[in-house]
């Protein structure tokens, strides 16, 4: 039998991949809507359409992604859904009518779905508590990388070639990824999660659908319009009623009885909270460079991208010296506040101000996010059993997914309310971009509590030094058998 090589660097490689393609293409495809909406002779109400099936496809698969792999392997699943994002992908790029766009990034979500959820749960199953610190740092880059490129790449792609490039992109990451993860991904010998909880599925999916597509299209079509507001009623009625039977079933669906735990419940709590300040920034400052201050949606691009490269020297600083010292509770309290530093600074920003001020307010945000982001993700499966990753890796991320929605619809909503429109419509003035920023930064502080109610205590197993690879091979899971 052929002996599959050390399994930590390779499921690092192929949750690294499929994660960075998910993320970026939240970001790039925004940048191509108008190009592709002149070309596909598409209404500009309809050609939000394509950003909000990917979105609402994701909240419906996710649910059912820790089931799946539970079910069928944590290696046929990543690869499944990898397949499908990437055939997915280069339909979408291929598309000759909005119809059938729509439909492709229908497909595209279900994939993306499943590959970051099954991706973490298997990549947590080989990492060892005192490792995943270091781990969490990359991941934490690739979060924060993928958005910052995507509306440079966006840019490029229809300012030079085609938008069609926004999807086709990512087809040959998607193809390495398949045919390293064939070759190196041990096989994961299902974990017998018992039937599928069907009305956990339909409760979920319908609900957190609902929900994403009322936060997507409310701040276009106003709260009160009624498809707005009906989605967003039926979303929380329905979520109420998955809560009071999940919690009542056997083998839930979608686990919530993980947020009893109280480092998992706070560290979602923080990466979600994070995401809507942070990504709704992100959003914001593209809108803002371009609209108020006239740069093009390269140049635009290059000027959030220092966010990025904060993120990964605030990384440093987190998995070398400060995690183990001090650990997640006081570390992501000064990120958060790092971060609501840099927004509400970035609200002074005007035209006259130097362009290097306004990276290095960027670079400071950047750092601030690598301040919460990698020790909530290192500790949030601190506390979970191996048996419950998967389940545990569905919720972790449907707050996150939920987070970034929530995210872009209150900044958008807060633009449009303080004298602009977002998205469309009349440009929005200085005011409204302030009154956003500091929406943001607000966002960013009310999120300091949860983390003060981090204990250190429960993150202790990730906290630990590992005093040589063999000695952290032995702690680490035991290699993937065979089906």
């Amino acid at each position: 039998m052929r002996v599959r090589p050390d399994q930590k660097p390779v499921v690092a490689v192929v949750y690294v991949a499929a994660t960075f393609m998910a993320v970026l293409d939240t970001t790039i495809v925004n940048v191509a809507l108008p190009a592709l909406g002149r070309d596909l002779h598409a209404r500009a109400d309809g050609v939000g359409l394509v950003s909000v099936a990917y979105l609402v496809s994701l909240a419906v698969f996710i649910p059912a992604s820790g089931w799946l792999g539970d079910r069928i392997g944590g290696r046929r699943a990543l690869l499944g859904a990898v397949a499908l994002f990437t055939a997915a992908s280069a339909l979408c790029g291929c598309s000759t009518s909005l119809g059938a766009l729509v439909a492709f990034r229908v497909l595209q979500g279900a994939g993306g779905a499943v590959m970051t959820p099954v991706g973490l749960a298997m990549l947590f199953r080989v990492y060892p508590p005192a490792e995943r610190v270091r781990i969490s740092g990359v991941l934490a880059l690739v979060t924060a990388l993928a958005p910052a490129l995507g509306p440079i790449l966006g840019g490029v792609f229809t300012t030079y070639l085609s938008w069609r490039f926004a999807f086709f992109v990512n087809v040959p990451i998607g193809a390495a990824t398949l045919v390293f993860g064939a070759l190196g991904l041990a096989r994961h010998a299902p974990a017998h999660p018992g039937r599928l909880d069907v009305t956990g599925l339909l409760l979920s999916g319908l609900g957190l659908g609902s929900l994403m597509y009322g936060l997507a299209e409310g701040p276009s079509r106003g709260w009160t319009a009624l498809p707005v507001a009906g989605a967003l009623g039926a979303g929380a009625v329905l979520l109420a009623a998955l809560a009071a039977v999940e919690l009542r079933v056997p083998r839930p669906l979608l686990d919530l009885r993980l947020l009893g735990n109280r480092m998992f419940a706070c560290a979602t709590g923080l990466y979600g909270l994070a995401s809507v300040a942070y990504l709704g920034a992100l959003f914001l400052a593209a809108l803002f460079f371009q609209d108020a201050l006239g740069l093009s949606a390269v140049r635009s691009g290059l000027a959030v991208f220092p966010s990025a490269l904060g993120v990964m020297a605030g990384g440093q600083l987190v998995t070398r010296v400060l995690y183990r010292r001090f650990g997640p509770r006081r570390i992501t309290a000064a990120g958060l506040l790092a971060m609501a530093a840099a927004l509400a600074s970035m609200a002074r920003v005007g035209g006259g101000t130097d362009p290097w001020q306004v990276r290095l307010l960027m670079l400071c945000l950047g750092v601030g996010v690598s301040f919460v982001f990698i020790p909530s993700q290192a500790a949030s499966m601190a506390t979970v059993s191996k048996e419950r990753t998967g389940r545990a890796s569905s919720v972790f991320n449907a707050g996150k997914q939920l987070g970034g929605a929530v995210g872009v619809a209150l900044l958008s909503t807060v633009l449009s309310a303080a004298g602009g429109a977002a998205g469309g419509g009349v440009p929005a003035g200085p005011d409204a971009y302030r009154a956003a920023f500091l929406a943001a930064a607000a966002a960013a502080l009310l999120a300091v509590p949860v983390a003060l109610a981090v204990r250190d205590a429960d993150a202790a197993p990730t906290m630990t030094r590992p005093r040589n690879p063999r000695a952290a091979r032995r702690a680490g899971a035991a290699p993937e058998q065979a089906d």
